[in-house]
């Protein structure tokens, strides 16, 4: 239940880095660079993304053997 919660609050906060991206992308000029956000959307990604693999090592979590 905790891994859920972790990767909900980072999936939170990749979108919510996304739309604070989305006003310099329209205004084209701010004092912070739009590259902040989406840095920061990439890197929590990449974390969520290494997460799941870790899990998935662990045996946390198993992956769907029938998927039909």
């Amino acid at each position: 239940m905790l891994l859920k919660g972790i990767l909900i609050c980072l999936l939170v906060f990749i979108v919510f880095n996304l739309f604070r991206a989305l006003p310099i992308m329209l205004k084209g000029q701010s004092d912070v660079p739009m590259s902040r956000f989406l840095g920061r959307r990439v890197l929590f990604s990449v974390i969520a993304f290494v997460i799941l693999l870790v899990a998935l090592a662990t045996g946390v979590i198993e992956p769907n053997s029938r998927p039909y």
